[in-house]
């Protein structure tokens, strides 16, 4: 494959306007997933639980699998993998070295599944390697429902406990102390985590999901740490990753991870050289 084919592969505009109508739902979806994805990044960075986004979209992907097997929704299949992973860390993993070595038996656990079920799936191929790198056309309007109902439910809850969720991510043993249910927050947080990753998996898939959860807050903490501003830049972050790369998939005939996963790790690259500049100057 010469240079000219690869990029025609990866951007051709053609028809680009037709194209744009049959993808509304999932820019919709993808710009919903930002922002709140951009949000609740704050708050797993603050925890300490990047990792445990990754357990969990596995047994998502798992359940999505078996749902796909089944010939059931697939969003709910991944809604009950996400939130047993959820429960199962949040109720087993409340010390960091726990919580890990639980995320680290899951994983592997919930990929195996996801590979069976896949394996016994008589079905397209594309349906299997979308659960796994998200699918471009893969939100029809009853899911895409579905996935705005559950979103604004954790956006929602989120700014509902946002005072003592920071005071507890920032510091559990202090807010323990002061009378924040640390406990019960630790667990509903683990659910509301468990329900933004299932809805995530339907775009990105389950491989990359980090991409949306992670990065928009990891950047966003590069360049600020105020209190407000690093929830806005994260959320900003996370929507012009879901809806650039959307929109530049559109094009190609790639799957759409690859375009939201590189958009979003060159705004961290980006940020992490004006945070790193910006030290240097006060320095």
């Amino acid at each position: 494959m010469n240079g000219a084919d690869l990029w025609n592969r990866m951007f051709s505009f053609e028809d680009y306007g037709a194209l744009l109508q049959l993808v509304q739902n999932s820019i919709i979806a993808g710009a919903v997933l930002g922002i709140v994805g951009g949000l609740i990044g704050v708050f797993i960075l603050q925890r300490d639980m990047a990792f445990a986004v990754h357990g969990i979209s596995e047994l998502s992907f798992a359940g999505a699998a078996g749902a796909l097997l089944l010939g059931v929704n697939v969003v709910a299949g991944s809604l009950v993998g996400s939130l047993a992973a959820a429960l199962i860390i949040g109720l087993l993993g409340s010390r960091a070295r726990d919580r890990n070595s639980i995320i680290g038996v899951l994983m592997p656990a919930g990929l195996g599944l996801g590979i069976l079920f896949l394996a016994l799936y008589p079905g397209r191929s594309g349906n299997q390697f979308g659960l796994l790198t998200g699918q471009i056309i893969a939100v029809d309007s009853p899911q895409l429902g579905l996935l705005i109902g559950i979103s604004l439910l954790v956006l929602l809850v989120l700014l509902l406990v946002w005072r003592p969720l920071t005071f507890d991510s920032l510091d559990a043993d202090v807010a323990a102390a002061r009378g924040v249910p640390s406990r019960w927050l630790s667990l509903g947080f683990m659910v509301l985590l468990g329900l933004i990753v299932a809805v995530s998996v339907q775009i990105i898939g389950a491989l990359l999901v980090m991409a949306l959860l992670v990065t928009p807050a990891a950047a966003a903490l590069r360049v600020s740490a105020s209190p407000v501003l690093v929830p806005v830049l994260s959320m900003l972050f996370g929507f012009v990753s879901a809806v650039g790369g959307i929109l530049l998939a559109i094009g190609g005939s790639l799957p759409i991870s690859p375009y939201i996963t590189t958009i979003s790790f060159l705004i961290y690259l980006g940020c992490r050289v004006l945070g790193a500049r910006r030290n240097r100057v006060r320095s």
